[in-house]
């Protein structure tokens, strides 16, 4: 007798009656048997599931059936509202369960009416641009029932008129906030606590274990059982979370909110209005301490620039000076109470990046084109995240396409404290000695840092998009090298040429499908998270091995760490970190059994040293060739493939 499981998923079950194109796989009943069974023992399990597996349904049915409260966690909110939008009310509707579900997301995602007031009563505005946006938001905040910023597309998510109708971890007033009552935060977390399934991204779920250590009340409710899925994203995630940050334009926002909450108490104060616009000013001669390049700088090289150390002590002492006025009229109100509090926290973390580094952290600096960010960064993340689960009894489950080193889990295990998890791998159901081939070109330059490099990548990708008629991705490990594509190929091209930074992510996609023969360069972002079936992608070309820069501050220092304890940072932490990004790349290509194409891998090292074999084994199973006219009978083999 079938189990309600198996019933789920049979050939003649409620998700082949309610699903279109719902087609019965093993793998993904195994999977799901995997999970419920994990879920009920309170086990922790790691799943790796392949291409096609279809992973979603596998954790979400067994979630639905177990009853009690599962969180699910997602790797971005782009994925979280696709799962709360489509994919689990597909299945609770299959299902006929009577499960609720709920939505949420960290308090910057909300319109906060507190700060939307604040903003039309005291802010002046750079352009009538954002005056018309922020008189949206106040009419969408009068009628919307979630306050869920995606919902408003008529103001796009990057305007700057958002900072000041949103709140954040920093300036939300929580309980004293007079419209604590309205709150849009509080109305999902409400939201949340009711439901049988909440589903969350990383980040939040991150911040609620950073604030609950803090001794603040939970975020999220006590739940049975915990889902990551794109699990490869939580390590550095984690990371991150459990270090502690501070960006200009945190101490920019704080002299602004400052200046904000006085005129709200009713006065004005010459002294606090001059030593908010000295803060404004040491932060952002913070961030003129470094040229106009974006980079990630080791403590001790930002040291070594000048103006540096001085641009840091001028953000102390500006802190330290406005932090008293603040302090001593903090009774006047609440939001003067929360700028003293943000001002005394921020001057905390100043001081502790001058303090002595210890063994187990990294200080270092992030510039971005407007801002810096300074950050103390545990070199691991295991133990924290360890203690997280050892504090909570319930199921974990951790599942992505790319968890495993060949059939290997130590690596992400490592990463988070999981030495006691079960560990599974579901190949994925696509034929893939059928529908693709890998390509390795001959003839590239032997050092893939050759400054001849990306031109030869160029020549010998040429004939394969004449063969493909275009329909094809080009992914580069680095900025400098998608760039020089880009020259090489403009104007050179004889099918549409779309670029990464020339749009949206969404919008170059969206372009990409519809020209059906377009050529897509791309960086870091293509990497993961793109989803196009069909014939318009046809073709993936790699660079190179996709190996973290050494120089990076965090992976610098956790190489010259498992240095000191005798370890090899090459095979423990670079080569595997390598394989599973590669294989995220490599995932774009074979996206639904339909799918045809060819993986052109052009780092000569796949061939020439003996790990490359290693990298090779942790791929998908595809037919290997290194032979031109190979690839250009395939496609001719496929006319769908061809220009047309």
């Amino acid at each position: 007798m079938k189990t309600a499981l198996e019933r789920a998923f049979a050939a003649d079950g409620p998700l082949a009656s309610a699903v279109s194109g719902f087609k019965p796989r093993p793998q993904q009943v195994d999977m799901a048997q995997a999970i419920h069974d994990a879920m009920a023992r309170t086990g922790v399990l790691v799943a790796e599931a392949g291409t096609g597996t279809g992973k979603t349904f596998a954790y979400l049915v067994p979630a639905l059936l177990a009853g009690g409260k599962v969180i699910v966690s997602t790797g971005t909110k782009t994925l979280q509202d696709q799962l709360f939008d489509r994919d689990l009310p597909a299945v609770r509707a299959a299902l006929a369960t009577g499960a609720t579900t709920a939505l949420l997301k960290g308090r910057a995602n909300y319109v906060c009416l507190y700060r939307l007031r604040r903003a039309s009563e005291q802010w002046t505005f750079a352009t009538r641009e954002e005056i018309s946006q922020l008189r949206r938001i106040e009419r969408f905040a009068a009628v919307s029932a979630t306050g869920d910023r995606a919902d408003l597309a008529d103001v796009p998510e990057d305007a700057p008129v958002w900072a000041h109708a949103t709140s954040t971890r920093d300036n939300c007033l929580g309980q004293t906030c007079p419209d604590y009552g309205d709150c849009f935060v509080m109305r999902a977390r409400r939201n949340a606590l009711a439901a049988d399934v909440v589903v969350i991204n990383h980040h939040l779920f991150f911040a609620d274990v950073v604030l609950r250590d803090e001794g603040i009340s939970e975020l999220l409710p006590a739940c049975n059982t915990v889902v990551f899925d794109e699990a490869h994203q939580l390590p550095e995630t984690a990371r991150l979370f459990f270090g502690e940050s501070l960006s200009s334009a945190q101490l920019v926002d704080l002299a602004r909110d400052a200046r904000a909450e006085l005129r709200a108490a009713g006065g004005a104060s010459p002294e606090v209005e001059r030593l908010a616009g000295r803060l404004d000013k040491a932060a952002r001669d913070l961030r003129l301490a470094f040229g106009e390049t974006p980079a990630r700088l080791a403590w001790q090289q930002a040291l070594r620039l000048p103006g540096f150390s001085e641009a840091v002590q001028s953000v102390a002492t500006a802190l330290g000076s406005l932090r008293e006025p603040l302090e001593a009229q903090s009774e006047r109100s609440e939001g003067l109470a929360s700028c003293a509090r943000r001002a005394g926290a921020a001057l905390a973390t100043v001081a502790r990046m001058g303090e002595t580094e210890p063994a187990d952290e990294v200080r270092w600096v992030e510039v971005f084109a407007h801002a810096v960010r300074l950050h103390a960064t545990p070199l691991s993340s295991a133990e924290l995240f360890s203690r997280q689960m050892d504090d909570h009894p319930r199921a974990w489950i951790f599942t992505s396409a790319t968890l495993a080193v060949g059939e290997e889990f130590g690596h992400f295990t490592r990463e988070l404290g999981l030495p006691q998890a079960a560990a599974r791998r579901w190949a994925s159901p696509f034929d893939f000695p059928r529908q693709a081939l890998l390509y390795l070109p001959k003839g590239l330059p032997a050092d893939p840092n050759d400054p001849a490099f990306t031109d030869a990548v160029i020549d010998a990708a040429a004939p394969v998009l004449e063969a493909s008629g275009g329909r094809a991705f080009l992914l580069f490990t680095t900025l400098r090298a998608l760039r020089r594509a880009h020259e090489r190929l403009r104007g050179a091209l004889r099918y549409p040429l779309l670029v990464q930074g020339t749009g949206s992510r969404s919008e170059l996609l969206a372009r990409f499908r519809a020209l059906g023969n377009a050529v897509l360069l791309g960086a870091q972002s293509f990497w993961e998270g793109v989803d196009v079936r069909g014939e318009a992608l046809s073709v993936v070309v790699i660079d190179k091995l996709p190996f973290a820069p050494p120089d990076d501050p965090v992976l610098a220092a956790r190489i010259e760490a498992i240095r000191a304890r005798g370890g090899n940072p090459f095979t423990e932490l670079q080569l595997p970190q390598a394989v599973l990004s590669l294989k995220q790349g490599a995932g774009r290509l074979i996206r639904d059994e339909a799918d045809r194409g060819v993986l052109m891998l052009c780092d000569p090292r796949l061939a020439s040293k003996a790990y490359g074999r290693q990298i090779l084994k942790s791929l998908p199973p595809m037919r290997l060739t290194r032979d031109l006219a190979e690839v250009e009978r395939f496609f001719a083999a496929h006319p769908q493939c061809e220009s047309g």
